[in-house]
């Protein structure tokens, strides 16, 4: 394909063809900035950024992953509940992040720890609904990370609990 760029004779069409190439070359798969509220930042040890050094994504932007639902029983609520979000694993695919732990803040500065082997081992959930409801800041949102606690016994366990981060504002990978 250079080889044909170079053979164009006309300067414009070196134009083009150079702008073409610069285009196919392009990385169109880059982490868009966000057009909405940012409700979710992802710092530390990340590839693809897309504000002040971090990855910053809208609701738009996790909506537009491929989305999980799954029904669950948890502490906080006295029926099991139903969750809906894209994977954890695939939001941190979209940030590139690279890393062993991640540090979960949430919206009243509760922190938690969770193994970056955790999003890959479990269909951990980055849910922005609860009962096919948007989930409000009043009822721990705007983002809840979920662990699908009912589908293995190993997961109803208090660390599994404490890893769980509800009004989640931002994760830091190390």
């Amino acid at each position: 394909m250079p080889t044909l760029f170079l053979r164009l004779k006309s300067g414009l069409h070196r134009t083009l063809a150079l702008s073409a190439a610069l285009f196919l070359l392009s990385p169109a798969w880059a982490l868009q900035p966000p057009a909405g509220a940012v409700i979710l930042t992802i710092s530390g040890k990340v590839g693809d950024t897309n504000q002040a050094g971090a990855a910053a994504f809208d609701l738009a932007m996790l909506e537009a992953l491929p989305q999980r639902s799954f029904t669950t029983s948890t502490p906080w609520y006295k029926e099991p509940t139903k969750f809906t979000g894209p994977l954890l694993r695939d939001v941190l695919a979209m940030a590139k992040a690279n890393g062993v732990t991640l540090e979960a803040m949430a919206l009243n500065d509760y922190k938690t720890t969770i193994p970056m082997d955790d999003a890959q081992q479990f269909d951990v959930i980055v849910a922005h609904r609860i009962n096919d409801q948007p989930i409000s800041v009043r009822t721990k949102g705007p983002l809840f990370i979920i662990y699908p606690f009912d589908t293995t016994p190993e997961l109803k366990a208090t660390k599994y609990y404490g890893r769980s981060a509800w009004q989640l504002k931002s994760l830091k990978v190390d």
